[in-house]
C-alpha cells in the first residue's frame, strides 16, 4: 500500500478512475430522469402508510410520460409537496375534473384520512404538476440501506472511507 501512495501516477489513476465511477453513476441517473420524464425516476418507500402494497424500504420505479392516457382513480402516484423537500408515495382516491386542470386527491392505504393535511398550506388538491411520477415497478427492501444511511450518517462516512481504501489498494 504504501508503495501505491508513493508512486503519483499510480495514485493519480486510481483517482481518477474513482471519478469515472461517480461521474457513470450520475450519467445513468440522469439518463433515467430523461427517459422516464420524472425529475427523481427511483425512490424508496420511508414509512408505512401505504403499507399493504409497499413496505418501508420498498425501492420505487417512476414513470411519468402519461402523454395519452390521464392520472386515474386507483393510480400510485409520487407527488412534492411546496415547501417540503421529502416526497410522498399515495394512491389518488378522488379525481375532479378531467385534463391537465384536473384536481386529485391522494390517501395512504395504511392511514386513515386522507392528504389534505399534508399538503401545502392553503392547497385542497394535486395538480398534474405537483406529481413526480406514477409507480410502474418495485423491488422490496432494497431501498433500505438508504434509510440506514439517512437514520444513521455516520454509516456514510464508513462506506466512504471503505471505497476510498478500495479504490487506493486496487492492483491493476
Amino acid at each position: 500500500m504504501l508503495s501505491a501512495l508513493q508512486n503519483p501516477r499510480y495514485a493519480a489513476a486510481q483517482l481518477l478512475n474513482f471519478g469515472l465511477i461517480l461521474s457513470t453513476a450520475f450519467m445513468m441517473w440522469k439518463g433515467l430522469s430523461v427517459i422516464s420524464d420524472s425529475p427523481s425516476p427511483i425512490v424508496v418507500v420511508l414509512s408505512g402508510s401505504m403499507e399493504p402494497a409497499f413496505q418501508r424500504g420498498d425501492l420505487l420505479f417512476l414513470w411519468n410520460r402519461n402523454w395519452m392516457e390521464e392520472t386515474k382513480v386507483g393510480e400510485i402516484v409520487v407527488y412534492n409537496v411546496k415547501g417540503k423537500d421529502i416526497p410522498i408515495v399515495h394512491r389518488v382516491v378522488r379525481k375532479f375534473g378531467i385534463g391537465s386542470k384536473a384536481k386529485l386527491l391522494t390517501k395512504g392505504d395504511n392511514n386513515l384520512a386522507d392528504d389534505t393535511e399534508l399538503y401545502a398550506r392553503g392547497q385542497d388538491f394535486l395538480v398534474r404538476e405537483d406529481i413526480i411520477g406514477s409507480v410502474v415497478a418495485y423491488i422490496p427492501f432494497v431501498g433500505y440501506v438508504t434509510i440506514m444511511l439517512s437514520e444513521h450518517p455516520w454509516l456514510k462516512t464508513v462506506m466512504l472511507g471503505l471505497m476510498g481504501l478500495m479504490v487506493v489498494l486496487q492492483r491493476e
